[in-house]
């Protein structure tokens, strides 16, 4: 029976190298970033509803019919889209035909204070 030679010990096997054969180092111009690139144009999140979300989104929360996010779900894989994509037509296009028939939505004035 043949005997193992051990003699590289743990380094070898680890895959470091010996003493005095340091690898290259990679320059800075070598390193590789990870992750993704960082978008300088991304607001600063006013508020917590913001975090997490695009310039032009916040997150919100309403109460729906089972029945009719049922259908919105639905209509969302069948068109192989979001969901919020779905809602978001949806409320378009109610906003377009509630301003059709009643003109411009005024926004709501603000409270004085006293």
């Amino acid at each position: 029976m043949a005997k193992k030679n051990f003699t590289g010990g743990f380094n070898k096997l680890l895959g470091e190298t010996p003493k005095g054969q340091e690898p290259a180092k990679p320059t800075t111009k070598e390193k590789k970033k990870r992750g993704r690139p960082k978008d300088h144009s991304k607001r600063v999140p006013e508020k917590s509803s913001q975090e997490g979300t695009k310039n032009d989104e916040t997150r919100a929360t309403f109460i729906v019919k089972e029945e009719m996010l049922a259908q919105l779900k639905n209509i969302a894989y069948w068109d192989r889209a979001l969901i919020k994509e779905v809602v978001n037509e949806a409320l378009s296009d109610f906003i377009k035909n509630w301003e059709a028939k009643h003109g411009k939505a005024k926004p709501i004035p603000k409270k004085k204070k006293s």
